[in-house]
């Protein structure tokens, strides 16, 4: 899951998307205690990473990989830096991890410039010190949490089966006493996707972060042993919840779920409220790109670092097939620009079936992530999304805003 660094969408007159870098940007999320959680969140894509690669009990990221990273990461980019710690759950390193993070970044940052952090957590360790740690050194935080505590509880719990939810709302009034910016990640599942404005009318008035990000719950059943793009005939034949687990939502309820918020959103709280799902959708309206890598008509700047050093094509590609090697062998920017890894990007576009290629949504979609293009079209072909119909939905709805979008932007894009 990750977390956005983009602000808020604005659409002036004319205006060109910023391009100074001199070096192509990407991003790594670094995973500093690999799948481990003190959280035991039945829906996780992650947890069962620990034994497909023989992690310890206890994966910590040692000091060599941490300052490869840190110097690599650096060294490969120009203009803004940023860091992102994930997991697992990224607080079990511990604060002087981060600290010796934020000094190793002051050592290898060139003069002028820019470093930024963000942090992905369930919340369950934050206290004051993190607090104060977090905003001294302008960290950014994403604060997982799936709605009203009925929804939030229903997957989310602690190891010993304890429910979350009231933590979770400690940890947000934590961080809003300490003014440190959270962004709340909700992963929309098979229970609260038919929930959608109680979702987000918690997450608005409860949590109130400073933006609100939708993850989509899809997992095939075989995704502890079969990566992406290696799944055979047999299993992508049948209806869609036959394909899946029982947790992941069904692809109408994806679109009812984001049409729901949206005509309440677009009606309310419109410029106030910021959702990502819908910054990106408006920037793609107008032509201004995608903000997300999944609506990208080209993926593969989004990687993954393992706690050893590891390098994998994405996050959700920590399969075997995926891994491009190791940092302390290879630098990431040589991984990055190597012929496995730029045919992992180029394959997103160029592997859309037909049905795709015809559809009006196309350069809204580009097909959504490879990892969801696992059904088949009308017509037969594989490599459809799992979610095709509910983003189809909500890609109409958004449609028929577009001229009063028009006209609250004041773009003069007449044509839309």
């Amino acid at each position: 899951m990750k977390i956005f660094h983009h602000d808020p969408v604005a659409l002036p007159e004319n205006a060109a998307m910023p391009n100074t870098a001199t070096k192509p940007r990407f991003h790594v999320m670094v995973k500093p205690s690999g799948a481990q959680c003190n959280l035991d969140c039945s829906y996780c894509f992650y947890l069962h990473k620990q034994p497909m690669f023989g992690q310890p009990e206890m994966p910590r990221m040692p000091d060599t990989v941490l300052e490869a990273h840190v110097r690599q990461y650096i060294a490969a980019q120009e203009g803004t830096v940023v860091f992102s710690w994930q997991g697992g759950e990224p607080t079990l390193m511990g604060l002087d991890f981060f600290r010796r993070v934020v000094a190793l970044q002051a050592q290898y940052s060139r003069p002028g410039q820019a470093i930024e952090n963000d942090l992905q957590t369930n919340g369950v360790l934050l206290n004051a010190e993190w607090a104060a740690f977090l905003k001294q050194h302008n960290f950014l935080v994403g604060l997982s949490c799936d709605g009203p505590p009925e929804l939030h509880d229903r997957y989310r719990r602690a190891k010993g089966g304890s429910p979350t939810a009231a933590r979770v709302e400690r940890a947000a009034e934590l961080l809003r006493a300490h003014s440190v910016p959270f962004h709340a990640l909700c992963v929309v599942n098979r229970s609260n996707a038919r929930r959608p404005i109680d979702v987000y009318r918690y997450l608005r008035d409860t949590l109130r972060p400073r933006m609100i990000q939708f993850i989509p719950c899809v997992e095939r059943r075989q995704h502890k042993t079969r990566a992406p793009g290696h799944w055979s005939a047999e299993e992508t034949q049948g209806a869609p919840a036959e394909l899946v687990t029982d947790w992941s939502l069904l692809p109408e309820d994806w679109g009812y779920f984001l049409d729901r918020i949206w005509q309440e959103w677009f009606k309310r709280d419109y410029g106030t409220v910021f959702i990502d799902q819908f910054e990106n959708v408006i920037s793609m309206l107008f032509g201004y790109g995608a903000q997300k890598c999944l609506t990208s008509e080209r993926c593969g700047r989004a990687l993954a670092l393992e706690h050893n050093g590891d390098l994998f094509s994405c996050d959700h590609f920590v399969y075997p097939e995926y891994r491009l090697g190791n940092i302390l062998d290879s630098e990431e920017g040589a991984l990055l620009h190597g012929a496995r890894q730029q045919d992992f990007g180029r394959t997103k576009s160029a592997s859309l079936p037909d049905y795709c290629r015809r559809c009006d949504d196309l350069t809204l979609c580009w097909g959504d992530c490879p990892k969801n293009r696992f059904t088949h079209t009308p017509d037969g072909q594989p490599g459809l999304s799992y979610l095709c119909a509910g983003l189809r939905r909500f890609y109409a709805t958004t449609r028929l805003h577009r001229r009063e979008l028009v006209q609250r932007l004041g773009t003069g894009h007449d044509s839309y």
